[in-house]
């Protein structure tokens, strides 16, 4: 079957001597891998595609006896230059792209996450200055457009001052700690995690974290991802980003 779609190019590995295997979310049908043959020689026309974080039209064939389809042909579908070129960006997007690979099986088909991987890709590329203050709005939209989202209790008290409970077994954000598994947000924590579940506004994206805060609460939104996604192990990628901001001397 002849398979036309766009898609989002989550990694690609080098394989033989002229070849690349690709990890693509599709539109249409999901996490696919794909096999683009003679990728990695100088003419080849998937060299410039085939790229982490690239918005493309893809054509492949499909056997579902098959573990890596055969692509057949590429397009950009958005062209995101910063994406190849800004260390920080790519650094940045591959977290995103690590953490959609994570939470999505082969072959499942979620639509709304797509296009909210591809948007906030975008909105990446196109802004001046990026920030791993975006992951905590990544995670908690993922988690939401995968059927586990974080449910604010509308019993909380309003003052910014408070601290409250990440509660991971109920799903809750809540003043009061329920289960085991409950987490105890600071007060900026607290507020920036209601404030995203509430708003969309960008400048959330942009907010400044105290000392640590910031490592800590994508820390405690990954510890509720692992408990309710099997097999979740934590992403490299956060690594090179950490490394890239914070080369050693």
């Amino acid at each position: 079957m002849i398979i036309k779609s766009e898609a989002i190019v989550l990694r690609a590995i080098q394989y033989g001597e002229t070849s690349l295997i690709a990890t693509l979310f599709t539109r249409s049908h999901g996490i696919q891998a794909v096999i683009a043959k003679g990728a990695r020689r100088p003419k080849s026309k998937f060299s410039a595609y085939l790229q982490a974080g690239q918005v493309l039209e893809v054509i492949f064939y499909h056997k579902s006896t098959r573990a890596v389809q055969t692509l057949s042909d590429a397009s950009y579908h958005v062209k995101l230059d910063q994406l190849r070129f800004d260390m920080e960006k790519i650094a940045l997007s591959s977290i995103i792209m690590e953490l959609a690979s994570q939470v999505l099986h082969e072959n499942e088909v979620n639509e709304s996450l797509y296009i909210f991987i591809k948007n906030i890709l975008k909105w990446v590329n196109d802004q001046q200055e990026v920030t791993k203050s975006i992951i905590p709005y990544v995670q908690l939209r993922v988690i939401d457009k995968i059927g586990i989202g974080l449910q604010p209790d509308e019993t909380n008290s309003t003052d910014e001052s408070d601290s409250g409970y990440m509660n991971i077994e109920t799903g809750t954000l809540s003043n009061q700690s329920t289960g085991a598994e409950s987490i105890l947000l600071s007060a900026f924590q607290f507020t920036f995690v209601k404030e995203l579940l509430h708003s969309n506004n960008s400048t959330l994206l942009k907010k400044k974290f105290p000392k640590n805060e910031l490592s800590e609460l994508i820390e405690y939104l990954d510890r509720y991802i692992r408990y309710h996604v099997e097999g979740v192990k934590p992403r490299r990628s956060d690594k090179i980003f950490d490394t890239i901001l914070n080369p050693p001397l």
